[in-house]
């Protein structure tokens, strides 16, 4: 199998992030007030919007870029990208007060297992997924730079 053909199975990550945000994207994009936030005001009805047409673009973009070969540097840099963006949402999520109204059961609320570190930890394993994909995939790029030298 030639360099050019070959594909990771790693690069699955791209769709798990859309399966990751394309839920909260589309539901904020067409009615955010239904989400399960706490104190919405019209400020953050906009912010939301807004972040869900960050969001969707984001979306579109790894839909794009999970059939590209490994070895190209704009479906590495977007990579690097969704590992930095979902590091700091895990981040900002296990530090956050408590914004969202629901429970998972008196047990793991004793625990501090909310939704907000759920939601948090998702992300966090996403940042990982997307280093663990750049490693796994180095030896595409590698090869592709020995090719044309």
């Amino acid at each position: 199998m030639s360099v050019h053909a070959a594909r990771s199975p790693l690069s699955a990550v791209f769709l798990l992030h859309i399966a990751l945000e394309a839920p909260l994207a589309l539901q904020a994009f067409w009615s955010p007030q239904s989400l399960p936030f706490l104190q919405m005001n019209n400020t953050t009805v906009v912010m939301l919007k807004l972040y869900s047409a960050l969001v969707t673009g984001s979306c579109i973009t790894a839909f794009l870029a999970y059939p590209l070969p490994e070895f190209l540097p704009g479906k590495r840099a977007l990579a690097i990208g969704f590992c930095i963006y979902h590091s700091v949402v895990s981040t900002i999520l296990f530090q956050t007060p408590r914004f969202i109204p629901h429970t998972l059961g008196p047990f793991l609320e004793s625990v501090n297992l909310t939704p907000e570190v759920v939601w948090g930890t998702f992300h966090g394993l996403l940042g990982l997924g997307m280093v663990v994909w750049w490693q796994a995939t180095l030896h595409y790029a590698g090869a592709v730079r020995g090719a044309t030298q």
